[in-house]
């Protein structure tokens, strides 16, 4: 019991530093720190798109836009840690 909640606590870790990385890359392309015909930082930013988006989808729908400053991404890591700590406390108490 105790190496399946690890697990699943270390995949919502890597889904948080998926959002992460996701938030930094987009600023940093609406910034042009980083340039968008990088083929690369474009085919990252996609992968991590394709990872993020379907979680924030629903969330936009619900929070709106403070100017142009989008905090989905914060309110879904929020919510994931919150999942995270509340499977720790029913864990502690299951065992």
């Amino acid at each position: 019991m105790q190496s399946l909640i690890g697990l699943i606590s270390s995949v919502i870790g890597l889904y948080i530093w998926c959002i992460i990385a996701y938030a930094v890359i987009g600023l940093l392309f609406s910034f042009n720190i980083l340039n968008r015909q990088s083929d690369i930082a474009c085919r990252i930013y996609g992968f991590l798109n394709q990872m993020v988006e379907p979680a924030l989808r629903p969330l936009r729908r619900i929070i709106p836009m403070f100017g142009t400053v989008d905090i989905t991404p914060l309110v879904l890591i929020l919510a994931l840690q919150f999942l995270q700590s509340l499977i720790y406390e029913y864990a502690g108490r299951l065992l």
